[in-house]
């Protein structure tokens, strides 16, 4: 004798099905959110640390074209009070629009030891030839790498020497806010100051600790070099983890300035914007693909909106308010944005937005950067460069 094992699923017990998956979600997205305050708090306690030696530093600056305050931005590297550094700064070609700016600089700061270099070594990703150039050159025995478009604060250089000095750290990073001259670059720094940066403080937290960002990478010369120098890097897209990344495998540690640095965003419209969140989003797939595929739980708003469209108010309410309050917090005080009220209110709708970028960046291997589409394959390696 035969029995029929199968089952008919009614309606209603799909239902009741995603219910609890959307429960299930909304309690992760509270969750995190939950760890994002209490991640920040944790860096917003941090005491600050004095450096005991202040060892020459050579900071190299990558260029490509003129960012929003570029000039601002390099001022505030050269302005630095600190007993000795010296700054390099690289471009791909003599008619790049940057050397105009970074020649002002330089004359503005004649004593300042400084040095402009005009072509890289040749590798896929170009910025890290440039760096790669600026290492070969550089004199001192701690190399900071940063992205040209970062302004730093007075303190900066001595906190990055107290942060070197501590137990085990081999490389100095630094979290950073935004500023933009334009709505669609303000609403991209709206998601840096609430989502982004408390990522990776969540991310240390949780002992996820691998990555550095690009706004501040600072090691000495010589672990560089013994990690193949800067063109080990040459491949990757996101040579910021991948140096971290190799790093940690060292066994050291990855230090983090308490005090935020600012990046300035040149999108002028939502087209830009959103293909330069399509690139992060593709960059962070390639190279950590288990951690992409968590990250819907970060768009609270996502989950909350779908609670109050099965009428479950209260809770939806309450993981609105706790999205908007945490997000508020960390960007105004652990990362020292003065973002407006009415700014800080449309987080909702830039969590919706993250998650249809994050929808979009599951596809594809192609990025837009810097007037260039590149293929990545799966490692998050450039496989191929074309003009775009």
């Amino acid at each position: 004798m035969q029995m029929d094992l199968s089952m008919d699923i009614s309606p209603v017990a799909i239902q009741d099905l995603a219910l609890a998956g959307l429960w299930l979600m909304a309690a992760v997205a509270a969750l995190y959110q939950i760890l994002s305050l209490a991640a920040g708090v944790r860096h917003w306690l941090r005491p600050a640390r004095i450096p005991q030696n202040l060892p020459a530093i050579s900071i190299l600056k990558p260029l490509h074209g003129v960012d929003f305050a570029l000039e601002e931005a390099l001022r505030s590297f050269a302005s630095q009070d600190y007993p000795e550094f010296e700054l390099l700064f690289a471009v791909q070609d003599a008619e790049d629009p940057a050397l105009p700016v970074v020649r002002k600089v330089m004359e503005a700061y004649p004593a300042r030891p400084s040095r402009l270099l005009i072509g890289g070594l040749e590798c896929a990703n170009r910025k890290v030839g440039l760096v790669a150039a600026m290492e070969a050159a550089a004199r001192h025995p701690v190399l900071l790498i940063s992205d040209a478009d970062i302004h730093v604060p007075p303190g900066y250089l001595r906190s990055v020497a107290a942060e070197l000095e501590a137990p085990a750290v081999g490389l100095v990073t630094a979290l950073y806010r935004a500023r933009a001259n334009s709505f669609p670059g303000r609403w991209e720094a709206l998601g840096i100051s609430t989502d982004f940066s408390p990522s990776a403080l969540v991310g240390r937290m949780l002992g996820i600790s691998e990555f550095a960002l690009g706004s501040t990478m600072a090691l000495p010369k010589d672990l560089l070099r013994s990690l193949g120098g800067s063109l080990a890097l040459g491949d990757f897209i996101a040579d910021d983890y991948h140096l971290g990344r190799m790093v940690r495998e060292r066994g050291l540690r990855i230090g983090m300035l308490k005090e935020p640095v600012e990046t300035s965003l040149s999108g002028e419209s939502w087209a830009e914007i959103w293909r330069h969140q399509l690139r992060w989003a593709r960059t962070i797939r390639a190279s950590r693909p288990d951690g992409y595929v968590g990250l819907p739980v970060t768009s609270a708003s996502l989950w909350a909106l779908l609670l109050l469209l099965t009428a479950q108010w209260p809770w939806g309410l309450a993981l609105l308010a706790l999205r908007l309050g945490v997000g508020a917090w960390l960007a105004r005080v652990v990362l020292l944005h003065p973002i407006p009220l009415p700014m800080l209110l449309l987080q909702p709708a830039r969590d919706l937005w993250f998650f249809g970028v994050w929808c979009a960046g599951l596809f594809g291997r192609t990025v837009d950067w810097r007037g260039q589409q590149l293929v990545l394959n799966r490692a998050g390696r450039i496989v191929t460069r074309r003009a775009s």
